[in-house]
């Protein structure tokens, strides 16, 4: 009678667990950023990305707004140095974020994400770069990653949870789209 007990709570709590918070899996999730500027971002089912996939624990990793946070930034990023008049289409295909969760650590660090460099952030992004009259000037699709996220890492204690994603994107965008204030 215990065991069956424990069992439904705990199905109730998972169940809860996904519910409780925005779950970028819900129906009615958005799968763009709405369309505003010359960048647009949009990306693929979460459900079929790494980071949810493999994860040790989707319940957390489905939840919140990490998705569309790195949709926005990676949008605000490419804007600052694209040219006038050109236009960017990216589609986020994969997401494997920095870090990994560790469940047969002790029973209150199962939800945290531990990093470590055998977890380097990853991403799958397609993308249309497209100029002012509209002419496609390039296309493709990029694997991204930092091998290296832990060495490059700020010296100060930075609580961005999605700092080394960003920080990847950022290098990504300088090498593909040549940013014309670091080239000087």
């Amino acid at each position: 009678m215990h065991a069956k007990l424990t069992a439904v709570a705990l199905t109730l709590a998972l169940a809860g667990c996904a519910a409780a918070g925005d779950s970028m899996l819900a129906a009615d999730a958005p799968r763009a950023l709405p369309d505003t500027g010359p960048v647009a971002v949009a990306w693929a089912d979460p459900a079929s990305f790494a980071e949810l996939r493999y994860s040790r624990n989707r319940y957390d990793s489905e939840r919140g707004s990490w998705l569309t946070d790195l949709a926005k930034y990676m949008r605000k990023r490419a804007e600052a140095q694209l040219p006038a008049g050109e236009r960017l289409q990216f589609t986020i295909v994969d997401v494997d974020r920095a870090g990994e969760y560790e469940p047969w650590r002790r029973l209150d660090q199962q939800n945290v994400r531990i990093i470590r460099n055998i977890y380097p952030p990853r991403m799958t992004v397609q993308f249309q770069h497209f100029d002012a009259s509209g002419q496609l000037l390039a296309e493709g699709q990029r694997r991204i990653t930092d091998p290296a996220f832990l060495i490059n890492a700020t010296p100060f204690n930075d609580t961005d949870p999605l700092r080394y994603e960003k920080r990847m994107i950022d290098s990504w965008l300088r090498r593909e789209f040549r940013d014309p204030v670091a080239s000087r």
